[in-house]
């Protein structure tokens, strides 16, 4: 595992930093859409139309790759992140802006293909888990670290923004310099959403679920920060928590899962994260908004990589592509929707309509999924659980979800992780 990691050490430390840009800049435009007056509903459009382009790039960026590299589209598209990071305090509008996340999360879909696709390539059968667990752990902290950033600047100046955009172009270097390899395009196929539903309705309504909150917590947490009124110490202090959080329970969820099965917990862990978040409305002291937030993210970042594994269990080994790249496109589809009523929801309830929508998500799916088991039962047999990361809404299986190309126009490897 080590010989491996070190092959891919540079690779995993410009994706770190660049995480760590945008987990600074995410946090920082949902404080500036505050600063310069715009309307919570208003800002969910804003944070919406990211995860927008992370789609359109599930679909584009990936001839991208194929035609000039790995390494030179990396470099392609942390330079153009980098440009656009700068170009918002320049150019202030609710259209620029929108404009300006669609083109950022195309390019961020490209690089998180880069990355993955040349993780895969490098891993074995015998060591993915473990090189994919350290990728998880460079999500989950390059991202929360991010947000500590917030607190040496002032969001209202343009010198955070500057900041994002050279740790964006500071990302281009390791990978730039690196000796490795980039690995060799091969074909594979998609499978449709409506079969991936028959298959797997509980992981994928799980899925979309995920993607309605989690998104919406990366793009209006700030805003919900913002508005009740803590200083910008204090936020990213939250922000950071929040996030983190995510890897705390992750494993033990996962190796419960295993012995007790996805199922149960996908009912009782929606439920958990409903009431947390419902009591998140009431709570006005910082240190139990801060606890609160730990909870919710211990909890809420454990749904995704359970409802992968649930969808995995009820497929073979050779349907394993095609289901990821289905899920990320069920995920996606959910973070460009989520934002939006979340944004909604804070316009008519005010800051605390955040978690209000929240904890209907959660009783939803907790309904769903109970409804679910009582009809279907659990899966006879159970594949070992992987955690996998919940911050991103696409990968390199994006790309085969949505479209069948020739093996010229795909970057898929043929050693893909198991999110099982």
């Amino acid at each position: 595992m080590f010989s491996t990691l070190s092959t891919v050490f540079s690779l995993l430390l410009s994706y770190g930093l660049l995480l760590l840009a945008n987990g600074l800049f995410s946090t920082l435009l949902g404080v500036r859409t505050q600063v310069e007056g715009f309307s919570t509903d208003i800002v969910g459009f804003i944070v919406a139309s990211y995860f927008f382009g992370l789609l359109l790039g599930g679909v584009f960026a990936g001839r991208v790759v194929a035609r000039v590299g790995h390494i030179r589209s990396f470099a392609a598209f942390a330079s153009l992140m980098s440009i656009t990071a700068l170009l918002h305090p320049l150019w202030i509008s609710v259209g620029s802006w929108m404009l300006l996340r669609v083109v950022s999360g195309i390019c961020m879909a490209g690089l998180i293909m880069v990355t993955e696709s040349w993780l895969n390539e490098r891993a074995s059968n015998v060591n993915r888990g473990q090189v994919l667990s350290f990728y998880m752990i460079t999500n989950y902290f390059a991202a929360g670290s991010g947000q500590l950033l917030l607190s040496v600047g002032d969001p209202s100046q343009f010198q955070l923004f500057s900041l994002a955009s050279v740790l964006f172009s500071l990302a281009l270097l390791p990978v730039l310099l690196t000796r490795a390899k980039a690995p060799v395009p091969v074909p594979a196929a998609r499978m449709p959403l409506r079969a991936l539903y028959r298959l797997a309705p509980l992981g994928m309504i799980g899925v979309f679920c995920s993607g309605l909150m989690n998104a919406s917590i990366h793009g209006l947490g700030p805003v919900y920060a913002t508005n009740i009124g803590l200083s910008k110490e204090q936020l990213s202090l939250f922000m950071a928590s929040l996030i983190m959080s995510g890897l705390i329970l992750q494993w033990p969820m996962g190796r419960l899962s295993d012995r007790i099965g996805r199922g149960p917990l996908l009912v009782v862990i929606p439920i958990v994260v409903a009431f947390v978040a419902i009591a998140m409305t009431q709570v006005v002291n910082f240190l139990a908004i801060l606890g609160f937030g730990v909870l919710l993210g211990s909890f809420l970042f454990t749904i995704y990589s359970l409802s992968a594994a649930t969808s995995n269990d009820m497929v073979g080994t050779d349907q394993r592509v095609q289901v990821a790249g289905g899920l990320l496109i069920t995920y996606g589809a959910g973070a460009c929707l989520g934002p939006i009523i979340g944004g909604q929801f804070m316009g008519l309830f005010g800051s605390p309509g955040l978690f209000f929508y929240f904890g209907l998500v959660g009783f939803f799916l907790a309904i769903f999924a109970l409804l679910k088991r009582r009809r279907d039962g659990s899966p006879s047999k159970r594949k070992p659980f992987v955690v996998v990361p919940a911050t991103q809404a696409t990968s390199n299986q994006l790309y085969v979800s949505v479209h069948d190309e020739s093996p010229e126009t795909v970057i898929l490897t043929d050693k893909v992780p198991k999110k099982s």
